[in-house]
């Protein structure tokens, strides 16, 4: 489970995007207001963003809280990309920990993050690597390269197979998961993916929503330098995103089992197949760290997200152990302070 975050437009700071919006990602690590499972984003988070003219992205991974890091205030600050992806986690049980087990995962020009899980893991990856990798060391040796053993990197290799034989991105998630639950599997898949030139996203098992709209809107990256002369057409921005970051106009909620493309020119929403018989497992299935933390908020996009965050910013245990960093003193004060 976690809050995870796209961005493709004109080039914009990691602040802009990641801090500065009242409802921002930073904030969501403790006070998500759509997150349906799972309490707080605690177990780390990571930053991947792209350069003109190097279509290898750059990463920046921890494996403490968004709010604890020093070096991040400054880094936000400076960076300034018009290709981001970002995340803030919480750890799917059995995982494991570290900022190699934070998204976003890479290979090449992809950034992948999940915000979900892999019921039964890890027990049932044994099955579905059995059915859906290669026999023999080539099966082998991709379970030996994953970046962490977590779920999520499981998946992740998965999709980046399809993707290095050519697949294009949506055709890839789509693909993965018809695959995982045709082989038995079973959870809650959103799938969001990256090349720095488009967004693929899944809406399976969870929330997801996205905005496009024209620089001058408020947007990030609005009056930066390049983002147009006088005369020249507006240039867009997209973001895909876990739940909205403000309260603004044009969030658009993706409806569920569908898979989603976006660019800055447009976005396109299709349906994913029908689950596999017996189904993806129900979201009330068994799990310490899958407590609804919000079941009054509305799903409808055309209704205001609520106004109304918790009285308190004190974190609680994080999933059985003492969070390892004190919280921001007010949720009622701007998180992006001294940002």
């Amino acid at each position: 489970m976690c809050r995870h975050l796209a961005y493709l437009g004109p080039p914009a700071t990691l602040r802009s995007l990641l801090t500065d919006p009242p409802h921002s990602l930073f904030r969501q690590a403790w006070a998500p207001r759509r997150q349906r499972y799972g309490t707080v984003n605690a177990d780390g988070f990571g930053i991947g963003w792209y350069t003109d003219g190097d279509p290898v992205p750059a990463r920046y991974r921890r494996g403490t809280p968004i709010w604890g890091d020093p070096s991040l205030p400054d880094l936000a600050r400076v960076i300034r990309s018009g290709a981001v992806l970002a995340a803030v986690r919480s750890a799917t049980e059995g995982t494991a920990a570290g900022e190699q087990a934070a998204a976003p995962f890479a290979d090449g020009r992809w950034l992948f993050s999940h915000n979900g899980r892999l019921d039964g893991w890890p027990e049932s990856a044994a099955g579905l690597a059995a059915r859906l990798l290669p026999a023999g060391p080539s099966g082998a040796a991709i379970l030996l390269s994953l970046e962490a053993m977590v779920d999520s990197a499981f998946l992740w290799a998965l999709i980046s197979r399809r993707l290095r034989a050519g697949e294009a991105m949506a055709a890839a998630l789509a693909a993965t998961i018809a695959a995982v639950e045709a082989a038995g599997g079973a959870g809650r898949f959103n799938f969001l993916l990256t090349d720095g030139q488009a967004i693929a996203a899944t809406a399976s098992g969870d929330m997801l929503w996205y905005r496009r709209r024209p620089a001058g809107s408020g947007a990030p990256g609005s009056g930066a330098p390049g983002s147009g002369a006088p005369g020249d057409a507006a240039p867009w921005s997209v973001t895909v995103a876990s739940e909205p970051d403000d309260d603004g106009p044009g969030w658009t909620e993706v409806p569920a089992r569908h898979v989603l493309t976006a660019t800055p020119s447009g976005v396109s929403v299709r349906p994913l197949a029908p689950a596999a018989p017996g189904g993806p497992a129900s979201p009330g299935s068994p799990s310490t760290r899958d407590r609804a933390a919000s079941p009054g908020l509305p799903a409808s996009p055309s209704r205001p997200a609520s106004p109304g965050l918790p009285a308190s910013a004190s974190v609680p245990a994080s999933h059985g152990r003492p969070a390892p960093h004190s919280v921001p003193a007010s949720t009622t004060t701007s998180a992006s302070k001294g940002f």
